[in-house]
C-alpha cells in the first residue's frame, strides 16, 4: 500500500475546512491538517499575486489520487488549485494500520 500526503491550499481557514470535510466524508482522506495564515506569491495571468492561503496536507493513499482530483476539480473555488502528492518513504506500523483502517 503507497501512502501520500497530498498538498493543496485555500484562499480562507473556512475553504480549507470545508475540502476537508468532504475528503473526511468520502474516506478520501484519513487525515487533513490545515496550516496557515501562508503567504503566498506567484505569477498568474502575466501578474505577480502576493495572496494569504491556508494549506492543506491530506493524508491518503496513490490509488485515491484521481477520486481527489476529481472532487477538487469539483468543489475547490480556484480555476488551478495546487494539488501536489508527496509519497512516503516509510511510517510506523500503528501509523500505517490507521492509515489502512481510515481510507475507503
Amino acid at each position: 500500500m503507497e501512502y501520500i500526503q497530498v498538498i493543496t491550499t485555500a484562499a480562507s481557514q473556512q475553504e480549507a475546512e470545508n475540502i476537508a470535510a468532504e475528503l473526511l466524508q468520502q474516506r478520501l482522506a484519513a487525515c487533513v491538517q490545515i496550516v496557515g495564515p501562508i503567504t503566498s506569491l506567484y505569477r498568474w495571468r502575466e501578474k505577480i499575486e502576493k495572496e494569504p492561503e491556508y494549506r492543506c496536507e491530506i493524508k491518503s493513499r496513490s490509488d485515491l489520487f484521481p477520486q481527489i482530483e476529481e472532487l477538487l476539480a469539483r468543489i475547490h473555488p480556484y480555476e488551478v488549485p495546487e494539488l501536489v502528492a508527496l509519497p512516503y518513504c516509510a511510517t510506523s506500523a500503528a501509523f500505517g494500520q490507521w492509515l489502512g483502517e481510515e481510507l475507503q
